[in-house]
């Protein structure tokens, strides 16, 4: 997520902190840079423009030029200048007290609506809410079927009909949600390769007839200043209050997520960053500018962990390591843990240090050490040390793999489990991390 632009700040940060004492033309020349690293990023330029002016602005005041740590500072007011660009936080949805909120979903075709329909829905499940998933997207051929199939995954109720107009199947779900006890509406609107006024006209007759509560724009995040135009001109033809953004996952740029509230003035309400309907969460502007400058984003790493770790196993796990009984079928469980939390690469980034020390994580290893151990035996998995020689031709055989990946695989368990023993000893911690870490 947001590569391109997170390596090339980094770098010019790093000059910045080579330097040691700046000068104010030390400054303006790395603000050219910093331009330059936006404007690639597919940043607005007005947008850029007016960020690097009151980036520049502050920075090469007296304060920042005479201070001891004058790089620091300049990071420090560009992460401020990069958090009030993109908002304050907006993660709130308002509840109505009478009847249920009705939330509608509107974007271009291709964005993502229907899939973001069942990833909101999913996630009000998770609040305790009870949502009606409606496909009002007659437009698309198999837009209907596909969410009915995503509601049958999620055990939700979907309301569908065969020929009804849009702004009519809109209305009618407000009966069905009442008969299904549901307190959430999500309306999945039709949308078109690009704006036109058959479009508009059909989303303003919904809004008239059934007054959402909420009208959320869904915008691919990869398609950037193209994300930002539409946004815009959704914005003047109907009460947007809102975006959720998709796609963030393939972004390298981030010029889509730097823009869109700074043109439109609507914040970013959330983020998909993955197929699963589990990929989505709330879009925090400070967290994501720190991930974008590289010093990682623990917050949203904890409570990954805290929706996918299961306490009890967490607990029986820690008492194993304690006692030096880790086995491969441990470490199999924690990989898919690993797994279920999102892509390896994504979560080393939003640890502080890490994340831009890792450019190349190379996801497929992890696929072929999970079907090494898949193809041992339980007693194999629970007792490596008997696995010998002609077992591990035989793993190999079972897992598409060599001999000599069963080897390192081994030799890097042993060593893994000689670290996890030093842990609980004291004046350990820092060894092991600078040794383990390497590996990761």
């Amino acid at each position: 997520m947001f590569e391109g632009i997170s390596e090339n700040l980094q770098n010019i940060f790093r000059k910045f902190s080579g330097r040691g004492h700046l000068t104010e033309k030390n400054i303006r020349d790395g603000m050219r840079e910093v331009r330059m690293a936006l404007l690639q990023a597919d940043v607005n330029f007005k947008v850029v423009k007016s960020f690097i002016d009151r980036v520049t602005e502050k920075s090469v005041g007296q304060d920042v030029i005479k201070s001891i740590t004058p790089a620091q500072q300049i990071i420090k007011i560009v992460q401020d200048e990069m958090i009030t660009l993109m908002g304050q936080s907006d993660t709130g949805i308002d509840f109505s007290s009478s009847g249920p909120t009705i939330i509608m979903l509107i974007g271009l075709q291709g964005s993502g609506k229907t899939t973001t329909c069942a990833k909101l829905a999913k996630y009000l499940t998770k609040k305790s809410h009870h949502p009606l998933l409606v496909a009002a997207d007659i437009q698309r051929p198999a837009a209907v079927e596909q969410l009915k199939i995503l509601g049958k995954q999620l055990d939700l109720p979907v309301y569908s009909e065969a020929l009804g107009p849009p702004p009519r199947i809109c209305a009618q779900s407000l009966k069905f949600a009442a008969e299904k006890n549901c307190d959430v509406i999500i309306l999945d609107t039709a949308g078109r390769l690009h704006i036109d006024q058959e479009l508009m006209n059909e989303l303003k007759e919904i809004n008239q007839k059934v007054k959402p509560h909420h009208i959320w724009l869904v915008a691919d995040a990869m398609t950037g200043q193209d994300a930002v135009k539409s946004a815009a001109e959704f914005d003047t033809q109907l009460p947007l209050n809102g975006v959720i953004l998709t796609k963030l996952d393939g972004d390298s740029r981030g010029g889509a997520a730097l823009s869109i509230k700074a043109v439109t003035g609507k914040p970013i309400k959330f983020a998909g960053i993955g197929e699963k309907v589990t990929d989505f969460e709330e879009f925090h502007p400070d967290r994501m500018a720190s991930r974008i400058l590289g010093m990682g984003d623990i917050i949203s790493l904890v409570e990954k962990a805290q929706t996918t770790v299961d306490i009890e196993e967490a607990k029986k796990l820690e008492k194993k390591i304690l006692k030096n009984e880790l086995n491969l079928q441990d470490f199999l469980n924690q990989l898919k843990q690993l797994k279920k939390m999102g892509s390896i690469k994504d979560l080393l980034a939003m640890i502080p240090g890490i994340g831009g020390a890792i450019k190349n994580v190379d996801e497929k290893e992890l696929k072929k050490t999970e079907a090494i151990i898949l193809s041992m035996t339980h007693k194999e998995r629970n007792y490596p040390e008997v696995i010998d020689g002609r077992r591990r031709q035989r793993i190999a055989r079972g897992s598409g793999t060599s001999v000599a990946q069963i080897n390192s695989l081994l030799k890097q368990f042993k060593e893994m489990k000689k670290m996890m023993k030093n842990m609980g000893k004291p004046g350990k911690m820092g060894g092991l991390m600078s040794k383990f870490m390497p590996k990761m």
